[in-house]
């Protein structure tokens, strides 16, 4: 259990030490699996809101060719696209080949200045906030007809709007083959994700309104309007989902138009499922607090993980698993002594120190030219640093 004195947001500013040592060890374990034969592709999405001070009845929509030529100018692997609910926008990483370590880059750039981005590029519309928070409150009307998920009754109830970021992962091996495609892989990857993801959710669900945020549907009715994942779960359409041959929607994956007649409307596809095959981390909350480079480092080991049971035993297998509930809040309490905050629980958990350190230790051992100067042991200097940003005093572990 632990003592709060004050919380304060994870720092990821480029100058500080603190983050030197986590681009380290990102840098780290990219070299370990370029040593191995394989390539992690790690891509993040992030959903957010916008509100503009004059435009009272919201009826303006930004148009983000203006925003997106200006990421492109930044060598910023993303786009801004619209989102579902009213002014919701999402960040959307492209496969541009880049690396993890620069999707992370990618990604803080974007939390950190994309606010005042906003502000400069759409003067002409007024003062223009930009939201990146687990919850807007109160951000849209209406509620769904029963059994529809896209028709709207004359019911102006409010909406409280979810914003997520989330994780997309990939592994190539040393011929460009996309692993997770692979018998038994991409079913172990997800394995992995799942069972190390309720000691990590500090990593994911950084501040206190991330567990608000997944209390939306049911405190507030919104089971029908909302579609964010509240638990950890797999299959194809869980929190920790696997995509082969279908998506989230049971939609067919991979398939790239061949042909369109003259109005432009598609006439015959291929499918390409083995090119799109991924695991979606769906469970991240959008916030300023969301570290980008500790999650990059959270999706390496994992991948680390499967890359070495897969190495090990090339018919992999993954045992079912039941959905697991995440804490319902960031601290424990004397309240919810019986179950765990998400500061507690990745305090007692050892799994992402030592699977750090022990890839250190092992990417050292092979006395390559590209060794990393990281001072020992990495695992455990990076979760002090984690925990030291919530500034608690553990009482007992």
């Amino acid at each position: 259990m632990t003592n709060i004195n004050f919380l304060q947001p994870l720092s990821t500013s480029a100058t500080e030490p603190s983050l030197l040592l986590v681009t380290g060890a990102i840098s780290l374990l990219q070299n370990y699996l370029t040593r191995l034969g394989y390539q992690a592709q790690i891509h993040f999405e992030l959903e957010g809101c916008y509100r503009i001070d004059h435009n009272k009845d919201n009826s303006q929509k930004l148009n983000f060719t203006p925003i997106n030529k200006y990421l492109r100018s930044l060598d910023i692997d993303g786009e801004i696209v619209s989102e579902y609910w009213r002014n919701q926008w999402e960040y959307v990483s492209l496969f541009n080949g880049q690396t993890p370590l620069k999707e992370a880059q990618n990604l803080h750039q974007v939390l950190t200045k994309l606010p005042q981005w906003f502000k400069n590029i759409y003067r002409e519309y007024g003062e223009v906030e930009t939201l990146i928070t687990p919850v807007v409150w109160s951000g849209d009307q209406g509620k769904l007809a029963s059994g529809s998920q896209q028709i709207f009754t004359h019911d102006s109830r409010t909406v409280h709007i979810p914003n997520a970021v989330q994780l997309n992962v990939s592994v190539l091996d040393h011929q460009g083959n996309n692993l997770i495609a692979e018998e038994g892989f991409g079913e172990y990857l997800q394995h992995c994700f799942l069972h190390t993801s309720l000691e990590c959710c500090l990593l994911y669900l950084p501040d206190e309104a991330a567990f608000e945020r997944l209390a939306l549907k049911s405190r507030y009715g919104l089971a029908q309007e909302l579609c964010s994942p509240v638990d950890i779960s797999g299959g194809h359409q869980g929190s920790i989902a696997l995509y082969k041959e279908r998506g989230k929607h049971n939609q067919k994956m991979g398939e790239e138009p061949l042909l369109y007649d003259k109005y432009h409307k598609v006439l015959s596809v291929q499918r390409n499922w083995q090119k799109t095959a991924r695991i979606e981390h769906r469970l991240g909350a959008s916030s300023l607090a969301y570290n980008p480079y500790i999650n990059v480092l959270y999706g390496l080991l994992n991948i680390i993980d499967a890359v070495h049971a897969y190495e090990k035993n090339k018919h992999l297998s993954a045992a079912a698993f039941a959905p697991i509930s995440l804490p319902a809040s960031l601290f424990t309490t004397k309240e919810s002594v019986e179950k765990l905050g998400a500061v507690d629980l990745f305090n007692a958990s050892t799994w992402f120190s030592d699977s750090l350190n022990a890839a250190q230790a092992t990417f050292n051992q092979m006395k390559s030219n590209t060794v990393l100067d990281c001072p020992l042991p990495l695992g455990n200097k990076i979760k002090a640093m984690i925990l030291n940003n919530y500034q608690v005093n553990f009482l007992s572990t």
